[in-house]
Parts: structure tokens; sequence; C-alpha cells
């Protein structure tokens, strides 16, 4: 047993007394176990059905039969694993046949795929810039782009959230010889809000920095057939490294990287999470191509989505929430405290809405929430429901 002069045990301490205090208090929401997905928009938890408003699957794809078919016939013909890494023990058909279609829908040479987006970020960041570099990012970016730019060793910057005078004046701050990227969330996955895109690109291009653009929660969200942030403001070609999971509107996991085949074949060579890390299992592989697939068949998923996500935006500031500047499937119900997003999360429980709280320091102290998510398979009766429960909760808490 370690002394208490161990700051390892300290941490570990600190942090099972949190939880324990939580959990003594019926505060603790987390890790909550789900029995069964039905219908996409309510799951089971502990014996109850409950309206799911916490769900990535943004266009309610988990368990449509075209993909969970070919997931199955990927497991009769290749099993449920690989040999090993893609560059030693080599590479899948459907490995290339899936990174071909991503490449399509991105409008680019080539893809490459990962075994999560969390290490497609750190890799692709840590294989791109080094120490004598200079990495921008947002303030607001995902922990994965920032433990990519920490991997590095690159000089990084941070930029006010969304703010372009911020960057431009940031720009200054490196040599202009040096090498520069931008790395941003194209949407920010705790407040829902958009990029500035059009004004991002024209200061990349002056100041000769490559863009690179986390599309975890765009794919499938923005533009008018859901293929991305490029399409949602109608600039295809912009960003020269799209960066995007295959864990969220995408039933699958995993991560890629869609961009000129210059770019992918380097990474296919220097990244050391492609080069040592095992390939996608088949069933994986194949749930996420036949997932774009039907993408591009079912564009009334994309519509229903942006449809719904607006129902939930104006419902919930008509009864006087604040969502801060969300205008995406990721609707931030502000409580302010943690303790308030504690106990509103506690009052929808008991009415069988399954939301959950994030309270710092995964955001700052002050704007604790309730992050909500809303996707396309829900229905506009359902949606009216949870509005109405969370107005109760509100008031009761005194949130409204």
């Amino acid at each position: 047993m370690a002394d208490k002069g161990d700051s390892i045990e300290w941490r570990i301490r600190a942090m099972c007394e949190r939880v324990a205090q939580a959990k003594a208090a019926g505060l603790y929401f987390f890790n909550m176990p789900i029995s069964e997905l039905r219908g996409g928009s309510r799951v089971l938890v502990n014996g109850r059905q409950m309206a799911m408003f916490a769900s990535y699957s943004y266009l309610g794809l988990i368990g449509h039969p075209r993909i969970q078919a070919a997931a199955r016939d990927a497991i009769e013909r290749y099993g449920t694993g690989t040999h090993g890494v893609r560059t030693l023990a080599g590479t899948l058909n459907l490995h290339r046949e899936l990174e071909e279609a991503i490449a399509q829908m991105k409008g680019t040479q080539d893809a490459i795929t990962f075994s999560s987006g969390y290490i497609t970020n750190l890799t692709v960041i840590s294989a791109l810039v080094g120490r004598h570099d200079f990495v921008f990012v947002d303030k607001y970016d995902h922990a994965s782009i920032v433990d990519g730019c920490l991997l590095s060793s690159a000089k990084m910057v941070r930029f006010k959230h969304n703010d372009m005078a911020d960057l431009e004046t940031k720009f200054r701050s490196a040599p202009s010889a040096s090498a520069k990227l931008v790395v941003t969330d194209a949407v920010f996955s705790m407040d829902g809000d958009v990029i500035d895109l059009p004004r991002l690109a024209e200061l990349c291009r002056q100041h000769k920095a490559w863009l690179m653009v986390d599309e975890a929660h765009s794919l499938g969200v923005l533009g008018k057939t859901g293929h991305g942030i490029e399409e949602h403001f109608g600039m295809e070609g912009v960003v020269d490294i799209k960066m995007g999971t295959l864990s969220k509107a995408v039933p699958s996991v995993g991560g890629y990287v869609a961009g000129s085949s210059n770019l992918i074949t380097y990474l296919r060579h220097h990244s050391r999470g492609y080069i040592f890390t095992a390939a996608l299992p088949p069933p994986q592989a194949a749930a996420a191509l036949e997932a774009l697939r039907v993408i591009q068949d079912e564009p009334w998923r994309i519509q229903a989505l942006q449809q719904n996500a607006q129902q939930l935006i104006r419902g919930l500031k008509d009864r006087g929430f604040d969502t801060l500047n969300t205008e995406t499937a990721i609707v931030p119900l502000l409580c302010v405290s943690d303790e308030n997003a504690f106990r509103m999360t506690r009052e929808a429980h008991e009415e069988d809405l399954f939301v959950l709280p994030v309270v710092s320091p995964a955001v700052p102290e002050g704007t604790a929430r309730l992050r909500t998510t809303v996707t396309a398979a829900h229905e506009a009766s359902e949606i009216e429901q949870a509005l109405d429960v969370f107005e109760r909760a509100g008031k009761k808490i005194g949130v409204i």
C-alpha cells in the first residue's frame, strides 16, 4: 500500500470518494447498464423503458437491417477478427472498400481508417507536426485533439472559442517560416455549435496553414445530404485533412482521415496508430461500409434529424432554457451549477427520460448542463413529451 505522500494513491482515492459521495446522494448516473435498444429512440435500463435523449446515433441507424446483414455476412466470410496490423499481416479487401467509400463521400483522392476516433486524432496530429512546428486549436476542441498536440511536441497555441479575430492574432506568434496546422471540431461536442469555416479557411490560406477538421459530430448531421461541414457551407475542398469517426451517425467503430493520395500514403507509413494497431474487425468495417451506402440511399434521415434538432432547440428556448449557441443535434440545456445538473438528471430519470449531466472539469465551472441529443428516429410527439419533462424539472429545480 502506498503511503499518504503518494500522489498516484491520492488521485485514485479522491476520485473514488467523489463517486461514492454521488452514489450515496442518489446522484450518480454514469455507466448505466442498457440491456436493450428499442427502435432507435428508446432503451431498456434496469428493467425500465426510457426515452433516449443522449445518443450519438444521429441518423437512427443502429439495428438497421441492411447494416446488420452486412456485419453478419462479413463474419461468415472473414471471421470476427484480423491477423494483426494491416502493414504486416495484410489488408482485407473490405478495408479498402470502406476507405474508397469514405473518400468518395468526402470528395478526396483517398482515405485511411484507424481503430477509434480518439486514436485517429492522436496519431495523425503527432505524425504531421513536431517540435519546431505550430499547431493552433480552438479552446473547446475535443480532448483527443489536445492530446494529439501534446504527443506531437509541437508548440500548441489555443485560440478563443470560434473567435477568428483571436486566431488571426495568434497566427502572428508563429514565425512565417514555421509549419502551421490548425485543428478544430466542425461541431463542438459539448455546445453543438458550428465552426466558422468560411473565415477559418480564409485565414489558413492567408497564413499558409494546413487545416484539419474533426467531423465526429458533423458527418450525417450537416449538409443537405449529410456529407458534412464543407457541404453545409458550400465550400467543397477547402479542408486539407478531413477527420471523422465511424461510431456516431455511422453505427460501428473506428476513425478515418480523408485527403490527398500523398497525405494518406504518408500516414500509412508514418502514423504509429496505423502501423502498430490491429485493423478494424471485419463485421465493424462491413457495418461502416453499408452505413455509408444507407446514408446515400435514405436522405430523408438527414432531413428528419435536422427538423428534430430544430424542434428540440426551439422548444427548450420557448420554455425559458438557455441552449447556448447550438444549431445541431447536440443541444445543451444549461443548468449553471453541478448540483442543478445532477438534480435535473434525477428528475428526468424519474419520468423515464434518459439524459446525462456534464459537469466540471469536462465543461467550465458555472456551465454545467444536460447534454441532450436528438436523432432521426425520434417522433415529434416524443420530443414534445421530453420538453414537458424538462419544463417540469426545470421549474422544480429552479433552472427556469
